[in-house]
């Protein structure tokens, strides 16, 4: 009998379970309340210029390639990839600058320039996150359905080099003196939506995925990554529906038995949540059925940041600018506390910018160009009434990059979107627009996060930042690949793909017999 699985949510993780389930024969639906895929990864236009909303850095892209490849397609030939060199350019607000080259000998020159005794530290940090990354695999294919997992021997192996008390800027210092330079390997932990002075060491891969497998611009942006899961999906008998919200989960007992929307009854023999987690848990299911996630218990855990973004279709080309720039704050262990903290804006934020158009330029009008600009800012606690605030800070960050050298922005903006927490809150039903989801800190990691096969509900899975492995879209992918075989197993179902990950194991040890390439 055709088994039926239905997916809330057509993010990256929810396209990409939508893709491996297909394989097993099931009969697979994906229920979208936008009127687009993508979900926090989504696009959008504006007359003639084209956006990502959310994720602009495609990093380490050979897990979706396996995906893509149990599919029997070829991401390459799905969406063009573009290797970007330099990766990206960091401007440090109290001095210096350093372009990111993708060749080890060309960074290590920039890193020189900043202080020449942390150049030789470079070799170093990659051959020892290696050799992290090699023993870390294991765990992050691992489902962590129960705390007996930590005694795993991968785990063990893994624990000598996770050093989890350590900060990734700690665990930086071991290589690099210079504050610039660690800073340059660990603002990828916004990635989390966390700090590098509270992030747990671990998280130092972030950058060496970066260095080691490259930094991409998919052509047309992440969208079309998006877009090309959908197809593929659809191609395989996926069933895809937009502007269809969830409005109610059918239970008998603890189990879910299907959904209801507005246009009817979906019912299933298991249900997949690629929504936003703990939005999804208070508006869908009975907080009495939830034991270990009730909304006392999600009132008390820690979300990451949030961003405020400013999109912007410019009137010619943006001088000085990098496909990726980040200008950072001289003081930006305080410019940290003041979005932790959530007290407060950011006075002196820090500020990334992708000026994507020197790369792409399909995505303006003739003579123009696209600019996604980014600051960090503290999730919503009620602190900031940001219908009153928004047009403040949008100056005060126009005003920044006019400081930072960016400057005659306002008079050349053709068309403009801007989006705050409360709004990544309303039209994204991000909890608390916390665009992150969960913060990863260890009391929010591996088994401690909520588990893929869900463990308050049967027959509910969960998919994306919120559950494990965690944030960022290869951590997502990887994270569909686990929730997918583990409901599949219970469904008696076939898990064809399942030997495609080897290649990731496979590409894990060229980098260690072959260094950066």
């Amino acid at each position: 009998m055709e088994r039926q699985v239905v997916i809330i949510g057509a993010g990256p993780g929810g396209l990409a379970s939508a893709m491996l389930l297909a394989l097993t024969g099931a009969k697979v639906t994906v229920l979208e309340r936008m009127d687009r895929v993508g979900g926090r990864s989504a696009g959008f236009a504006m007359d003639g210029f084209r956006f990502d909303s959310g994720p602009t850095f495609f990093l380490y892209p050979r897990i979706l390639e396996e995906i893509f490849a149990a599919c029997g397609r070829r991401l390459a030939e799905e969406v063009d990839l573009i290797r970007l060199d330099p990766l990206y350019r960091l401007v440090f607000e109290g001095g210096g600058e350093l372009r990111t080259h993708a060749e080890m000998g060309a960074l290590m020159e920039e890193i020189g320039k900043l202080n020449p005794r942390d150049a030789g530290g470079l070799p170093r940090f990659l051959a020892e996150n290696r050799k992290k990354m090699e023993l870390f695999r294991p765990v992050l294919e691992s489902d962590f359905s129960s705390p007996r997992a930590l005694a795993s021997l991968p785990m063990l192996k893994a624990l000598g080099k996770l050093n989890p008390h350590r900060s990734v800027d700690r665990e930086l210092s071991r290589f690099f003196e210079d504050p610039r330079v660690r800073l340059a390997f660990s603002f990828q932990s916004k990635y989390l939506g966390m700090s590098p002075f509270r992030c747990p060491s671990l998280f130092t891969i972030l950058s060496f995925l970066e260095h080691e497998h490259g930094v991409f611009h998919p052509r047309g942006g992440t969208e079309a990554v998006m877009t090309a899961m959908r197809r593929v999906a659809e191609d395989m008998g996926v069933t895809v529906r937009l502007n269809e919200t969830v409005r109610h989960i059918r239970f008998q007992g603890r189990r879910a038995v299907g959904v209801r929307t507005e246009a009817g009854d979906y019912p299933a023999d298991a249900l997949v949540i690629n929504a936003d987690f703990a939005r999804a848990m208070s508006a869908l299911v009975p907080d009495d059925l939830r034991r270990r996630w009730s909304d006392a218990r999600i009132a008390t855990k820690k979300f990451s940041c949030s961003t405020f973004m400013l999109y912007l279709g410019i009137e010619g080309t943006v001088d000085g600018l990098d496909h990726h720039t980040v200008y950072l704050a001289e003081d930006y262990a305080r410019n940290l506390a003041e979005i932790e903290e959530c007290r407060e804006l950011p006075r002196r934020p820090s500020i990334y910018v992708q000026n994507a158009c020197v790369t792409d330029k399909e995505l303006a009008p003739p003579g123009c160009s696209t600019l996604y600009v980014l600051v960090p800012v503290g999730h919503q606690r009620g602190h900031i009434d940001w219908q009153a605030e928004a047009p403040r800070y949008r100056r005060k960050v126009l005003d920044r990059l006019a400081d930072f050298g960016v400057r005659d922005l306002e008079r050349r903006i053709r068309v403009e979107r801007m989006l705050t927490p409360a709004d990544w809150e309303a039209q994204f039903a991000v909890h608390r627009g916390a665009t992150f989801n969960l913060a990863h800190s260890l009391d929010q990691m591996l088994h401690l996060r909520p588990r893929n096969r869900f463990e308050d509900l049967d027959g509910v899975y969960l998919v994306g930042g919120g559950t494990h492995p965690g944030s960022g879209l290869p951590v997502i992918f990887e994270g569909a690949r686990i929730t997918s075989r583990l409901l599949a197993q219970e469904l008696g179902l076939p898990t064809p793909w399942r030997n495609t990950n080897k290649g990731m194991a496979a590409g894990i040890r060229q980098a260690l017999a072959g260094g950066m390439a």
